[in-house]
This record gives structure tokens, C-alpha cells and sequence, in this order.
């Protein structure tokens, strides 16, 4: 009697755990995709039912600004420090992947629309930014961090 109870508990905590693991919310190691160098680390949250993403750690040499200010950037964020900034808004899950919102790139103080996938059983996350449609744009891999 209790064996088919156990049996669908256990089913239904494997799938809880699968579909965790293959939610983009974590913290993720950034690579850049034309150096493939480590840039960053981005904890993505959800609020408000849109994913969100600051950078929590940068990545940078020794001889270069360890806490930079974005001076690039424009309007509420110029001159404001890279770490704790919030470059990730307003993505949200449609059809298997995470669409319709924007990524900043703090290096040149450019917004792209933006969406994401997990990949690898969500280990990987893969994070594409574009102007106007997605075919225009670059894909970079992200690492989730354990």
C-alpha cells in the first residue's frame, strides 16, 4: 500500500531536483566569448517573477582598477561601481527559455535585449545579447559556480 506512495515521492522529488538544476538562478562564473578569459561573477535572482542579475566579483588583473566605476555606462548607473551592479532585468520564461529582457555590458555601457537558456543539465547557462532580432547578435557560456 505505502510502496506506490513512496515510489511517486520519490519520482516527484527527482523531478523537483531536475527542474532545479536547470533554472538559471545561482551564481554563474562569466567568460568572455572572444578572449574566453573569466570576467565575472553574476548571481541570478528572481523578483517579481523577472530574472535579475548583479555582478557580485570581477575578475581582473593585477595591474587594472580592481573595483572600476561603470563610466561608460549612462543615466543612473555612470560613474557607479561594477560590483553590486544589476546588468541582467526583466527576463522572463517563455516556451523553455528566458526572453524579453535587457543585459548592460559595463565594459562598453551598451544595453542589448537579451534571453537565455541552461544547457548541460544546468550547468551551463547560455546568455545571448542582441540588437533588434536574436540572429544579430552574440551568445557567451556561462559557468555555474558551485
Amino acid at each position: 500500500m505505502f510502496k506506490p506512495f513512496i515510489i511517486a515521492l520519490l519520482l516527484c522529488c527527482a523531478a523537483l531536483n531536475a527542474s532545479a538544476a536547470d533554472s538559471p538562478l545561482g551564481v554563474w562564473r562569466t567568460i568572455d566569448d572572444q578572449s574566453g578569459k573569466e570576467k565575472s561573477l553574476v548571481r541570478i535572482t528572481e523578483v517579481n517573477g523577472e530574472l535579475h542579475g548583479i555582478i557580485e566579483k570581477l575578475f581582473r588583473n593585477p595591474n587594472e582598477e580592481q573595483h572600476p566605476n561603470c563610466d561608460k555606462c549612462t543615466g543612473e548607473k555612470k560613474n557607479k561601481p561594477v560590483i553590486g551592479m544589476t546588468i541582467l532585468t526583466g527576463l522572463k520564461l517563455k516556451d523553455g527559455e528566458y526572453a524579453g529582457g535587457e543585459i548592460l555590458d559595463p565594459a562598453n555601457g551598451k544595453i542589448y535585449r537579451c534571453k537565455m537558456w541552461t544547457s548541460e543539465g544546468g550547468k551551463k547557462l547560455n546568455v545571448r545579447g542582441f540588437i533588434g532580432v536574436a540572429l544579430l547578435g552574440r551568445t557567451q557560456v556561462w559557468i555555474r559556480e558551485e
